[in-house]
């Protein structure tokens, strides 16, 4: 997601603090903790196939090319039938859960859960997970506030990075073995602005993952944990250990920057203690009850989730393929780890 730094309340009690959310701005200093000192042995990574930047760049484009992916719009439609061909056409087994859900305005927004999974026999699985609309107003911009955004790094580059995993797991004669799912989350980014003195805030985000979780299109469902992707294209990003994920699902963020650490790639895999953040990630945990993390961009001494966030300079001038590269190669070794 891309706006300037306003945090966006939730009422989840978290380590005893509100949850900051991604679309919103907040003043408090993080606090840097010293970097834990451990005694596990040294991880012994598996070879991999190579994940192609440059294919999950093409993704990012593709999707910005059919503008700005908004609830009840034709480019919305049009992108969610392209994400569910895309899973397809990659062998997985590709659907799309479609429901309404009624926004901070009482707009009623017409959403589309686009959901893929690899080895779909298997019931030792993870969900791997990204949302792929975009904010509807520019509202952290100083012009065209209320026109919509590109999206091209919240919204676009975790859908991106996800699609390339699909691709290269499907062609890998020898894949994970391990079943993963792929969920695409719709409604994300159409929470209450904080100028607006219409609606509440509370829960006004993440509505297609919140609609997921309560309406899960599996049948006894029970992945092992989650990981999510949000805002993982932009130059230079650092994700901190976002502090939900580490409330909720400690081990899995811990082996996952473990194995981010042994590739070499500490220095976007922070082990700073970030805030925590109101993301799909709250409702998976708390309504699905999977634990599941948030690998998200944020800018701990700024207090923000980047200068383009949530304005019109969120396109694609600020993706940075080392970014998917990395962030890539981080969550595909994760899943041949398993």
């Amino acid at each position: 997601m891309v706006i300037k730094i306003s945090y966006r309340l939730l009422s989840v009690l978290i380590l005893g603090t509100a949850l900051a959310s991604c679309g919103s701005d907040a003043d408090r200093k993080i606090e840097q903790q010293p970097k834990p000192v451990s005694s596990k042995p040294a991880i012994t990574l598996i070879e991999t196939p190579a994940f192609n930047q440059d294919s999950a760049y093409a993704y990012i484009q593709k999707q910005v090319d059919f503008g700005p992916r908004v609830p009840n719009t034709k480019a919305h439609e049009e992108c969610a039938a392209w994400l569910e061909m895309k899973l397809a056409s990659f062998g997985l087994v590709a659907s799309t859960q479609k429901g309404e859900v009624t926004a901070y305005n009482d707009n009623k927004l017409r959403i589309f859960n686009v959901m893929g999974r690899y080895r779909p026999e298997l019931t030792d699985r993870i969900l791997l997970c990204a949302h792929w609309d975009t904010r509807p107003y520019a509202d952290r911009d100083t012009k065209d506030l209320n026109k919509p955004i590109d999206g091209a790094n919240d919204g676009g580059s975790g859908v991106g990075v996800l699609l390339e995993i699909a691709r290269l797991i499907s062609a890998d004669s020898n894949g994970p073995n391990i079943g993963v799912d792929i969920v695409f989350f719709d409604a994300e980014d159409y929470g209450k602005p904080e100028s607006s003195m219409v609606g509440k805030a509370n829960d006004s985000w993440c509505l297609g993952s919140q609609y997921w979780a309560k309406n899960i299109p599996i049948k006894n469902y029970n992945p092992r944990y989650g990981i999510l992707l949000d805002m993982v294209g932009a130059s230079n990003a650092i994700f901190p250990k976002e502090a939900a994920s580490m409330h909720y699902a400690p081990e899995v963020m811990n082996n996952v920057w473990a194995i981010a650490h042994a590739m070499g790639h500490k220095d976007y895999f922070s082990n700073i203690n970030g805030n925590p953040i109101t993301d799909d990630h709250i409702y998976l945990n708390t309504i699905a009850g999977i634990p599941t993390i948030d690998i998200i961009h944020y800018e701990m001494g700024r207090a923000d989730f980047g200068s383009f966030h949530h304005t019109h300079a969120d396109n694609m001038s600020i993706i940075d393929a080392n970014t998917l590269k990395v962030v890539g190669d981080v969550v595909t070794q994760v899943i041949y780890q398993e």
